[in-house]
């Protein structure tokens, strides 16, 4: 049995860390750590886990990290380094949910987030999409689990980008609409309900520090890409995300090929649903679980690819991946605990 550490755990990543390792047949959650809640029951900030878990909330200490063999840390960005630095240092494991180990141009993190604490480690680091950096998680210390944004981007391009189909040098857009979960549990004024319901609002256009993430990822997989243009919106949902990400192609190709190539590019890959001819994805169908659909699309000349991809922005774009990580590292199947079906309707 694989013992687990969460430090940073009243958040709803946290919340959705505990509800999936409650039920994964080989993980037992040792302790869940919280500054603003230590002392009391988790169950009495999630009502979702009453019965489901005993643990109460604790201060982290490194003394914590002798009875885990593997430790989530989800806390915000910049207080994660120096923890994940803690864990690395006795050897254990850790999956970091934030953006400090997600890159390994040091320049490029600390122009888009702060001064890092721990480079090397950065480096050293690997960035936790599964589907695309299977075997080096399995070696990994240090995963740097992929931002919700990202993940959904990332993995609509990647197919046509590795196989050098779009036209070189050329811009990738991408065009993302997410719920309102995805920014935290924290109190703003942009995400009361007043303020989100019955609206939809583009916002930190074109200066969304997920451009960076999906820039440096996209550019270090393939060849000649462009820049990454990024436009993400808020719609009124609490989870789920929607992106369309259009990539010029360099030769005419027509529907049958674009998804063969994506069939054989994700075949096998156990959480990504490609979508038959002329079905789009929606947040309905992957809402609570770890799956990613993609639909596909050509323009009438056959020179654009459309890709849309859907996920659940606190499942496949945080923690369901993070436990998919787990799974990676520690020698299981990487669907395992993870099986759980879409919520719907």
């Amino acid at each position: 049995m694989i013992k687990v550490g969460i430090v940073g755990g009243s958040g709803y990543t946290g919340l959705q860390l505990v509800a999936l390792l409650s039920g994964h047949p080989e993980a037992e959650v040792v302790w869940v750590s919280s500054r603003k809640f230590a002392g009391h029951p988790i169950h009495e900030t999630f009502g979702a886990l009453r019965n489901l878990t005993d643990l109460t909330f604790i201060n982290f200490t490194p003394d914590l990290l002798d009875d885990v063999d593997v430790v989530f840390t989800a806390v915000p960005h910049g207080q994660a380094m120096g923890i994940v630095a803690q864990i690395a240092r006795v050897g254990r494991r850790v999956i970091d949910l934030s953006a400090d180990f997600r890159f390994r141009d040091i320049r490029l993190y600390e122009q888009t987030y702060q001064s890092h604490l721990a480079p090397e480690l950065a480096r050293e680091a690997v960035y936790g999409l599964p589907e695309l950096f299977y075997d080096a998680i399995k070696d990994a210390r240090v995963i740097g689990n992929p931002g919700c944004y990202p993940t959904s981007a990332i993995l609509a391009a990647v197919p046509i980008l590795k196989g050098a189909l779009h036209v070189p040098g050329s811009p990738l857009i991408v065009d993302s609409k997410s719920g309102v979960s995805g920014a935290g549990r924290g109190l703003s004024l942009t995400t009361l309900f007043c303020e989100v319901d019955e609206g939809l609002m583009p916002y930190k256009v074109l200066a969304h520090r997920h451009q960076p993430e999906i820039a440096s990822i996209l550019q270090s997989t393939a060849e000649a890409v462009g820049d990454v243009y990024f436009v993400p919106h808020l719609v009124p949902m609490n989870r789920g995300i929607v992106s369309t990400v259009y990539l010029p192609l360099k030769r005419e190709m027509d529907k049958r090929d674009i998804q063969v190539l994506y069939e054989a590019f994700y075949r096998d890959k156990p959480f990504i649903r490609v979508l038959p001819e002329g079905v789009f994805p929606s947040t309905h169908h992957v809402r609570g679980s770890n799956y990613c659909d993609i639909g596909l699309a050509l323009s009438p000349d056959g020179k654009l690819a459309v890709v849309m991809t859907a996920i659940d922005n606190l499942i496949k774009g945080a923690s369901g991946q993070a436990v998919q990580n787990m799974n990676i590292m520690m020698g299981l199947d990487e669907s395992m605990g993870l099986q759980t079906v879409p919520l719907f309707p």
